[in-house]
């Protein structure tokens, strides 16, 4: 039995649609260019979908805050821009140091990020514990950005996709990528559900899948999977507005309006190549941190745990620009588990090189050429062409 194939012609194609890639194409619509976005399962239903919800700049590196700044702005003005509101909320973000050196590794942020006007606030000591009773003994101070906080990624990932599609985009869900060809000018993108898109600008937001498409155009790269583990409470009575973190890593929490905290930290394990889960011994390491931090917690019960497939590099920045191979093509991906918030800035930045070929935020920091030697790039270059 025969199947027609339909080919699409645009100005912009997209390879995946979590936050980057549906942001990049609502950023697309919105100057008047052509985009089709093509996602392997549903819209925001990656890691985008299933991360913890922190949308914060504190503690990013400081490459990434003109990234974080560009985000927040469209963060502000989420509802008119998506629709919805996404649960967002300005809450605060609270890093918990839990030693001096702890202490003066914040100090020494709060300094380092002082140009991008966070708003930092150290609090230790007798105001720590006026502002934050709930907080355990370990706690010996810590760090405040008011202006950050918190959203929930199940409405805000998918609703930029969706907002995309009422702009203009075409939006083919369920469409995996099976083939990717380039003549100099054109790619040539190809599903097995019979569709074929043809573009001249091709843009890689594939997630932690994202390594596959790069190597193709001779841009291998050290990519790999990460499995965050994640839980939520039951419903508790409501004691904490700010969501936490904790310096030098470990576990994140927020408690939202329904009084469900919802936390992370360690590492799940995959099931498959499509699947995650979070182990068990990763969620009782979770719940001694948690309840160390957060006596409250102590009788708490886990309604739910799960887990998702992030894209990690080694210095765990991003690659985010155009391609050292093959004219055209520009990536988005690697965000270590940390894109949710940058994601909406990423995908402005992302629509500024489709269209006008830079970008006016510094991405320097995240050329895929600190990957690819230049000998390499030239003689891919040279062989995609032929």
């Amino acid at each position: 039995m025969s199947t027609t194939t339909r080919t699409i012609d645009t100005d912009v194609a997209i390879v995946g649609g979590g936050i980057m890639g549906a942001s990049a194409a609502l950023a697309l619509r919105r100057k008047g260019v052509s985009v089709v976005l093509l996602e392997r399962d549903l819209c925001g239903s990656r890691s985008s979908g299933v991360n913890y919800g922190g949308v914060r700049r504190q503690g990013r590196p400081v490459s990434q805050l003109p990234l974080a700044q560009r985000a927040h702005q469209v963060w502000a003005d989420l509802p008119a821009l998506i629709g919805t509101d996404g649960e967002y909320q300005r809450s605060g973000h609270f890093k918990i140091g839990r030693s001096e050196a702890d202490m003066a590794a914040l100090e020494a942020y709060a300094d380092l990020s002082r140009d991008f006007d966070l708003g930092i606030q150290l609090i230790s000591g007798t105001t720590l514990r006026e502002r934050c009773p709930w907080l355990g003994g370990r706690a010996v101070g810590g760090s405040l950005c008011p202006d950050d906080g918190q959203a929930n990624p199940r409405l805000v990932s998918p609703a930029f996709a969706l907002a995309a599609q009422r702009a203009g985009a075409q939006i083919l869900e369920r469409t995996p990528m099976t083939s990717v060809e380039h003549d100099g000018k054109i790619f040539t993108v190809r599903s097995s559900t019979a569709v074929t898109v043809r573009a001249p600008v091709l843009i890689n937001c594939a997630g932690a899948w994202a390594g596959a498409l790069a190597a193709q155009f001779g841009e291998a790269v050290p990519i790999h999977s990460g499995h965050p583990a994640m839980a939520v409470t039951e419903p508790l009575p409501f004691f904490m507005h700010w969501s936490l973190g904790v310096e030098g890593g470990g576990i994140y929490c927020r408690q939202v309006a329904r009084g469900n905290l919802v936390l992370g930290g360690g590492s799940g394990v995959a099931l498959d190549a499509d699947r995650a889960r979070s182990e068990r011994s990763a969620i009782a390491a979770l719940a001694v941190q948690a309840v160390e931090l957060l006596p409250a917690l102590k009788n708490a019960h886990f309604i739910r745990t799960w887990s998702g497939t992030e894209g990690y590099l080694p210095d765990r920045q991003p690659v985010l620009g155009p391609s050292s191979t093959t004219p055209g093509l520009i990536h988005g991906f690697g965000f270590a588990g940390a894109g949710f918030q940058i994601g909406p800035g990423v995908g402005e930045v992302l629509a500024e090189l489709a269209r006008d070929g830079r970008s006016t935020t510094p991405i320097d920091a995240f050329a895929i050429e600190r990957f690819v030697p230049k000998a390499v790039a030239e003689v891919a270059s040279t062989a995609t062409a032929q």
